[in-house]
């Protein structure tokens, strides 16, 4: 039986979430080389929230972006139950630490922290459609 295409919204929610976990990797990558114009933004935010050493924050940086490529990749050579939920996550798990570091970051006009609820409806919603599909496989 051939599975059912997804209506467009879902497809443009999905897209949309593999630019955004792709990207945040790239600039991640582009910021901590100096390459970004953000002037070492990632390290300063860490510095800020209590984490002065410098490899510690390297650490910290690379595995955030390692994560973030891992979870756009994954979301878009294997979309499924199984990247959704790694996403959902890892994004939880990344606002928990932002909270705890830079807990002004939900007050931030652009919504460093903020984002991070409609991105988790998203993926809520992308769950439940994935769970409820009527071809029966499991993704």
């Amino acid at each position: 039986m051939m599975a059912k295409t997804p209506p467009p919204a879902t497809r443009a929610m999905h897209a949309s979430l593999v630019a955004v976990w792709l990207g945040t990797a790239l600039v991640s990558a582009l910021d901590y080389l100096g390459f970004s114009g953000l002037n070492h933004e990632g390290a300063r935010l860490l510095a800020e929230g209590g984490i002065a050493n410098l490899q510690w924050q390297a650490l910290l940086i690379w595995s955030g972006l390692l994560a973030d490529l891992l979870i756009g990749l994954a979301l878009l050579l294997r979309p499924g139950r199984a990247s959704y939920l790694a996403a959902l996550l890892l994004m939880t798990a990344m606002t928990v630490v932002g909270t705890v570091l830079q807990p002004a970051l939900w007050l931030h006009p652009l919504g460093p922290l903020l984002k991070n609820l409609p991105i988790a409806a998203m993926l809520w919603f992308l769950l439940q459609a994935r769970s409820s599909s009527s071809d029966g496989r499991e993704s």
